[in-house]
């Protein structure tokens, strides 16, 4: 079944390649088409195209297809085209005549925006709390490790201390940043376009706010042309939300993965939550972190897909936009998995013990011993020298006596504030 179905047949070969894996991808967004359906039939009775009696049953039907999609029977079967034209085949095969009436006053492409709008929406607030689980996590280890010193690096170098506590606030930290944006595109997808049709409206009188109302969205695509012109800008935003988050995952997940190897030896996991080598026994490999990794890096490349798919496609809807919904979907799928995984495995990290003495901390306090010099009255360009000469000429010796002071004060990470500023 085809909601454009006209009685003409379509080529086997033409049918396969425009179906494509619809009907896989849409069983991800089937619950909002049914969400979508029952604010439409409702409109549509306020309006008097539907009798109230016909409005209970159409309510009634789409119940039992959201009762199914939450079980998990509903299929898609190869007869049908997409979730639309199986959930409107159900509903005329129930109730009759009363279920081909669904369709009046909207098309497929709305459907299809509202849904993905629906999906969309809910999933960034899935995403958001997700990341507030990890952004907590993350502060309290950094409450439970802010004393523990970390070798800071630049550019590979050893070159000043840190903690761990400044390490895993850092990224907690970024985390706002990143849910700033994703706050912008869920701000750009609360909008309603049901009722911009094929892209030009309905002459039937039509009350959007009604639907509006229904679904929860907190305003509505006014332009009927703006609504269809969203569908790919939608995805470009999204994408750069996800994408911005999955860099602050991908750049811990690196930091993790380096310091676990035995060159720098900073952290360390439990075994089981490590993988083995099938021919050297003694590896005990971050898989984990280097597949979030990998994923993460996936996750930023959706922008420039989503940007090649759309970039110079003129108004009004194109086919192309089918090509949206499954790897925007797949990364929303993703990435939750990815911040679930993140926040089991991190809570687990053994945080290791570093040896100072090792000779390759050796100049990991000279800032330190210059500043030391400072506030005894030396310029810092003379205690900067003075100490420089030392390193050249091999007499310099290492002053760690003010180490814990200056992972203590130097480095307060007023973990409150940092809390504090998590947007609601």
């Amino acid at each position: 079944m085809k909601l454009w179905d006209k009685g003409i047949s379509i080529d086997d070969k033409i049918e396969q390649f425009t179906v494509g894996n619809d009907r896989e991808i849409d069983i991800h967004i089937a619950k909002y088409d049914v969400i979508a359906s029952k604010a439409h039939a409702k409109m549509l009775q306020n309006i008097g195209i539907l009798s109230g009696e016909e409005l209970q049953q159409l309510l009634g039907g789409l119940d039992v297809l959201a009762s199914q999609i939450e079980e998990g029977t509903f299929v898609i079967d190869a007869q049908f085209e997409d979730v639309h034209s199986k959930i409107e085949y159900e509903l005329t095969k129930s109730l009759g005549e009363v279920g081909k009436k669904i369709h009046t006053a909207r098309s497929r492409n709305d459907q299809v925006l509202v849904a993905c709008h629906l999906y969309y929406k809910e999933n960034l607030q899935v995403i958001q709390g997700k990341v507030k689980t990890l952004f907590d996590t993350l502060l309290d280890l950094a409450e439970t490790h802010k004393d523990k010193l970390l070798p800071g690096y630049t550019h590979l170098q050893v070159a000043m201390p840190s903690s761990f506590g400044l390490w895993f606030s850092a990224y907690a930290e970024l985390m706002i940043d990143d849910v700033y944006l994703l706050n912008a595109a869920l701000k750009t997808v609360d909008q309603n376009p049901l009722g911009s049709a094929a892209g030009y409206g309905s002459s039937f009188p039509i009350d959007r706010e009604l639907t509006t109302k229904e679904m929860d969205f907190a305003t509505l695509k006014y332009n009927v042309v703006a609504a269809q012109m969203g569908r790919g800008k939608n995805e470009r935003t999204i994408s750069a939300a996800l994408g911005s988050l999955a860099n602050t995952l991908s750049r811990f997940a690196m930091d993790v993965c380096l310091y676990m190897s035995q060159n720098f030896g900073f952290v360390t996991f439990p075994d089981e939550l490590t993988t083995g080598s099938s021919i050297m026994p003694h590896k005990k490999n971050p898989d984990v972190f280097e597949l979030i990794r990998g994923k993460s890096n996936k996750i930023q490349a959706l922008q420039s897909e989503m940007v090649l798919i759309t970039n110079n496609l003129p108004s009004g809807y194109h086919r192309d936009f089918q090509l949206l919904k499954e790897n925007m979907i797949a990364a929303f799928e993703e990435l939750k998995d990815i911040l679930d995984i993140f926040n089991y495995a991190i809570q687990q990290v053994i945080v290791t013990d570093i040896d100072l003495n090792d000779d390759k901390y050796k100049y990991l306090f000279t800032v330190d011993n210059i500043n030391t010099l400072v506030v005894e009255g030396q310029s810092f360009r003379e205690a900067y020298q003075k100490i420089g000469g030392q390193v050249q000429d091999g007499t310099y010796e290492p002053d760690t006596s003010k180490q814990h002071t200056h992972v203590g004060s130097i480095h307060n990470l007023s973990l409150d504030k940092i809390r504090a500023k998590f947007p609601s």
